[in-house]
C-alpha cells in the first residue's frame, strides 16, 4: 500500500459508521466547503511566503478534503477516487496531443489557445466561449480568466499600445464621472478601468491578483515601519497629520 492509498483507507475508517470518527461522519459536501476554501487559502499564501514546510503540509490539508469528497461520492454509489484520478489523467493527455498526439505547438501561446479549442469543443453544452468560469473567483483572477477566454478566439490587442490608449480613455471617462457625481457612473468607469490594467497585466504576462497582493505587502511593510517609529518614539500615530506621514512614507520607501 502506497501512501496516497493509505490516506484514501484512512478517510473511509473515519467515515465508516458506528466505529467511525462523529465529526467526519457528520460531514457533507456541503458542510467542508468553507475548510476547503481555507485550506486552499493557506497553500497560497505558504507559496506566497515560500514556507515550503508549511507548503508541505498546507498540500496534505487540502488533498484530505480532495479524499473526504471523493469518499462521500463514493458512500452514495456515484465515483469514487480512482474515478476523479482516471478523470484528470485521460483529460491531461487529450488536452496535450503536442505531447501525446502528433500535433506540432511551438510556444506557451499556442498550446493555452489549443486547450481551450479542445475544452470547447468538449464541452459542447456551452453557448459561450466565456461559460465555465466560476462567479465566486476574487474579481481580478475572474477578470483575467474572461479575458484570456476571449483571447483564445481572437479577441484580443495585438500589442500594449492600444491597451495604454484605452486606459487614457478610460480616465477621462473617470474624469467626466467624477465631474457628475454620478456614484453609478464613478462605479461604473472606476471597474472598466481596473479591467483595462488588468487586460495590460494579461498581455504582459503578469498575474494581475500578485501583482496587487505584492504592492499590498509592500505597503504594509512601509506603514509598519512608520508604525514602529511612533511606537519607539513614544508618540501617538493618530495626532500625526497627513504631512508629517507622508514625510515618513517618503522616507521608507528609500529603504
Amino acid at each position: 500500500m502506497n501512501k496516497f492509498e493509505q490516506l484514501v483507507e484512512i478517510v473511509a475508517t473515519l467515515r465508516t459508521p458506528a466505529k467511525g470518527c462523529p465529526w467526519d461522519l457528520k460531514q457533507t459536501r456541503e458542510s467542508l466547503v468553507p475548510n476547503f476554501i481555507e485550506e486552499l487559502y493557506e497553500v497560497v499564501e505558504a507559496i506566497e511566503n515560500k514556507d515550503y514546510d508549511a507548503l508541505k503540509e498546507e498540500l496534505g490539508d487540502l488533498m484530505l478534503h480532495i479524499v473526504m469528497q471523493a469518499q462521500i461520492s463514493k458512500e452514495q454509489g456515484l465515483w469514487n477516487i480512482d474515478d476523479v484520478l482516471e478523470e484528470i489523467s485521460s483529460k491531461l493527455i487529450r488536452r496535450h496531443p503536442h505531447i501525446f498526439g502528433d500535433l506540432h505547438l511551438t510556444d506557451a501561446d499556442e498550446v493555452k489557445q489549443n486547450w481551450e479549442r479542445l475544452k470547447k469543443a468538449e464541452k459542447t453544452e456551452r453557448k459561450s466561449v466565456l461559460e465555465g468560469i466560476p462567479k465566486s473567483l476574487p474579481a481580478l483572477i475572474q477578470a483575467q480568466r474572461t479575458q484570456e477566454k476571449a483571447a483564445s478566439v481572437g479577441f484580443d490587442w495585438q500589442d500594449i499600445k492600444p491597451i495604454l490608449e484605452k486606459l487614457d480613455e478610460e480616465r477621462d471617462e473617470l474624469a467626466e464621472a467624477l465631474n457628475s457625481n454620478e456614484q453609478d457612473a464613478i462605479k461604473e468607469e472606476l471597474g472598466d478601468m481596473i479591467f483595462t490594467l488588468v487586460n495590460m497585466a494579461r498581455k504582459l504576462h503578469i498575474d494581475a491578483e500578485s501583482a496587487l497582493k505584492e504592492c499590498i505587502r509592500k505597503f504594509t511593510r512601509r506603514f509598519n515601519t512608520i508604525e514602529e517609529h511612533y511606537l519607539k518614539n513614544g508618540e501617538d500615530i493618530n495626532e500625526a497629520g497627513l504631512e508629517e506621514l507622508d514625510s515618513h512614507w517618503e522616507r521608507t520607501k528609500k529603504h
